[in-house]
């Protein structure tokens, strides 16, 4: 829009609130993490150096959840970004093929991770939001490793069991690494989460989503290989050295909170995936149910005059769903309670008026 700032990307709306504003941009829970969290931050302990590979009793904690695991299975680190970028930077040291293939629309973070460790990435297109085997199938034996994010960031859509069963069989066989990016694995409407198993299998999560600690940076990686994680353990002395100490006791803490604190969670974000979705559809739009996280990825032409005008004239924030390798479309996060949904969709609709033709 002619004499306001350009919106480039994401980093323009990050931490960007108040003045009246609807932010359907960041993934961030609005919902409050666990009350246990807060107990036990006295310790003095908590304000030194700790382990590089995580605080011990953490990784045993985490080892219970993973079958035949060990607390040396485990690297904490801050966020599940971190444990993104290491993964790839070992990755990249290791003899083979130097593609990574990533599914599209990807969390917008994919590429640009993949090309600081010097490797390459290639796509296979999602089809209505979810693996094409097929085209998988082509793609998968050009690669050293496949990155998958189930439930989805952009999409919000869960992969089938029988396409992880079919990808974890596939990588196996042909010895590629597997990369699960399962951050929203605890936010899934309607079943439980595969995890997907094998020795070259690298299990990526954070504790941001499933117990809305974001600004926390607790994320870690899970590999049956224990060469594998020692590599991640002995180049992380040298970036970030350990993971903060406060947070990953925070962390173990929210680990102790009753399992019906997540089910209580999901079923607010199930509600308020159907109000959005729901509101979407009566607008016009296109787009793809949600079976898990907190996003919708509806079509729209002309999404960068749409991004301006939303967040200008309308103050509401979206996200151009080219960022995410999905032009023609805009992201929205339904992490913000209901009365800011429905006040959302109203300035979306007002925003629409004579703009019918954009969403054909």
């Amino acid at each position: 829009m002619v004499g306001k700032q350009k919106i480039t990307g994401p980093a323009f709306f990050i931490g960007k609130e108040g003045d009246g504003l609807i932010s359907f941009g960041s993934g961030q829970p609005d919902l409050p993490p666990p009350k246990e969290i807060f107990k036990g931050l006295e310790n003095p302990r908590l304000f030194k150096y700790g382990l590089i590979q995580g605080d011990k009793k953490l990784r045993e904690a985490l080892a219970g959840e993973y079958p035949k695991a060990k607390a040396g299975n485990f690297v904490i680190t801050n966020g599940a970004s971190e444990a993104l970028d290491l993964a790839m930077r070992v990755l990249a040291k290791m003899p083979g093929q130097n593609k990574i293939l990533l599914c599209r629309p990807y969390y917008y973070s994919y590429p640009p991770i993949v090309e600081f460790a010097g490797l390459q990435p290639i796509y296979t297109q999602l089809k209505n939001g979810l693996i094409d085997l097929d085209d998988f199938k082509k793609k998968i034996k050009k690669v050293k490793a496949v990155l998958i994010n189930s439930p989805s960031n952009p999409t919000g859509r869960v992969e089938t069991m029988e396409t992880l069963k079919a990808i974890e069989r596939i990588t196996k066989k042909l010895g590629v690494w597997v990369i699960s990016d399962e951050v929203y694995k605890d936010l899934i409407y309607g079943r439980e989460n595969y995890l997907i198993k094998g020795r070259h299998v690298i299990t990526i999560n954070s504790f941001s989503k499933t117990y809305a600690m974001c600004g926390l940076r607790v994320g870690y990686l899970y590999s049956p290989d224990r060469e594998f994680v020692q590599k991640i353990t002995d180049m992380k002395v040298h970036t970030s050295m350990n993971t903060n100490s406060m947070g990953q006791a925070m962390a173990l803490s929210a680990m102790r909170a009753p399992r019906s604190y997540v089910k209580n969670q999901v079923a607010i974000w199930e509600k308020r995936r159907d109000l959005i979705y729901g509101g979407l559809i009566k607008l016009g739009f296109d787009l793809w149910k949600p079976e898990g996280a907190f996003y919708v990825l509806p079509k729209i032409k002309n999404t960068e005059s749409a991004l301006g005008e939303l967040y200008y004239k309308y103050k509401v924030i979206v996200y151009n769903g080219a960022w995410f390798g999905a032009p023609g479309r805009i992201r929205l996060s339904y992490a913000l309670d209901e009365k800011k949904i429905e006040e959302g969709l109203r300035r979306i609709k007002k925003f629409l008026k004579g703009k019918e033709s954009w969403l054909k």
